[in-house]
């Protein structure tokens, strides 16, 4: 594999060296299963059966390019493997940012309405003071 390749993945250390991806087809699992990646900000933390769920699909990839047949049960296993929770996040976090590189709203471009003639800014009442 090329450097260009291999920079879409993190390495973590689990029972072995596993890439850990978020592809295309990893991140549509993850958003089916109405899971968030994060904390919402109404005390609804990550849990531990969504952390497995979502290395789970993070780690498909890997498992199939080493013939492995990896299942959503062997998870709880693997992640005990971790040195820590915290290594997890770390890691998670990291391949999430690496998967939506350059997918934020300054890349965006805003649409331009197109222009508002004089009739139709009259019948809308845009423009009228209050």
């Amino acid at each position: 594999m090329d450097n260009e390749t291999k920079n879409d993945v993190v390495i973590v250390h689990l029972d072995r060296e596993r890439e850990l991806r978020f592809g295309h087809k990893a991140l549509k699992k993850i958003n089916a299963t109405g899971q968030s990646l994060t904390s919402d900000g109404d005390g609804d933390e990550l849990n531990f059966e969504e952390l497995e769920r979502i290395f789970f699909y993070g780690l498909e990839k890997d498992a199939r390019d080493n013939g492995e047949q990896l299942t959503l049960e062997m998870m709880e296993d693997i992640l005990d493997e971790a040195p820590s929770y915290a290594y997890l996040m770390e890691k998670m976090q990291e391949a999430m940012k690496i998967a939506m590189n350059g997918f934020d709203e300054g890349n965006f471009q805003t649409p331009v309405a197109a222009p508002v003639n004089r009739e139709q800014r009259r019948a809308s009442g845009v423009g009228k003071k209050a």
